[in-house]
Formats: structure tokens, sequence, C-alpha cells
């Protein structure tokens, strides 16, 4: 496996619109495979392939404290979210360092490929249903610093190209 370079907001292709995946093959497995081991190297819970500058809709998720629950949606598409909403703080592998409070469905129900290219649907609530909603939110070009304030998004621009100047004049 590979590890990949995750994207850093506030990159324009992280913007990308994702396309749907056409076919689930050896190459697509590999890269489900190099985005967990990319994801649980950063620390992350979930990776969209928009992220590692791929546009095709594939996520992988695990939100288990022990790291074994690996879930792979493919083409994921949300059939239901509870109106039921609630506002917790959201970190992104594309915005290290960076949390703040986003407004999510409680609850939702979704329906995606897995790896074998067979329809599965999943119901999701807490933690895991956020996940899957931050996740989808990038394969639409969208990072969850876009739910916040223009000001509270400019000043986390300014300080992800102020990280950044830093790191490529270091030696």
């Amino acid at each position: 496996m590979t590890q990949l370079t995750i994207l850093r907001y506030p990159d324009p292709r992280l913007h990308t619109l994702a396309k749907p995946v056409a076919t689930v093959d050896a190459r697509l497995r590999k890269l489900a495979g190099d985005m967990f081991e990319t994801m649980y190297e950063a620390e992350g819970i979930g990776l969209a392939a928009t992220q590692v500058n791929v546009h095709e809709r594939l996520i992988v998720i695990d939100v288990s404290e022990s790291r074994d629950q690996p879930l792979v949606l493919i083409n994921p598409e949300i059939l239901w979210a509870s109106a039921e909403t609630r506002i917790g703080d959201e970190g992104c592998l594309s915005v290290p360092g960076i949390y703040d409070g986003v407004e999510r469905s409680t609850s939702v129900k979704v329906q995606a490929l897995d790896l074998d290219g067979k329809l599965q649907v999943h119901a999701a609530e807490g933690m895991l249903a956020v996940c899957i909603q931050h996740e989808m939110d990038h394969l639409i070009g969208k990072v969850f610093v876009e739910y916040l304030s223009p000001l509270k998004r400019n000043r986390i621009k300014t300080k992800m190209l102020k990280q950044k100047k830093t790191k490529s004049a270091s030696p």
C-alpha cells in the first residue's frame, strides 16, 4: 500500500466535483486501501478521494476506537436524513488543527456500493452519521469551513496559507 498526499485547504482542487465511479475494479480497491492507510496514519476517521486529488465518488471511514471497522462507500447517496440536527465540533484532514461547530443531521440512511460492487444500505447515527455527511460534502467540492462565517473562514484560510509558506521556507 501507498500513503497518499492529502490536499490542504484552500487548495482549489478541494472544490472539484467528484464523478461517479464507473467500475469497481482492482484499481479502485487499491485506491481504497491506500486511502485507509493514509487516513489511519493521519489519525483521521474519514477520507474522501477528493482529498487525495482523485475526483471520484469514493469515501473511506472508520470511526471505531480500535480502528478495525473500515467502511467503504462508493457512489454514496443519502436516502434519508433526520430533521433532528446537532451542532458538533468538526475537524478535517485537509484543514489540520482547526475545529469548529457545524450543524448536521443526527441520523442518516445512505446507499452505496461496496468493494465487491454490491449495493448496500447503511443506517448511521452519531459520529458515523456526521462523518458520512462531512465526507460526502467533499465529493461535491465543499470543505467544512464553508459552513462557518466569512470572517472565520478568512482567518482559517490566512492561517493555512501562512503554515504552507512556513513549511516551504524551512530546509
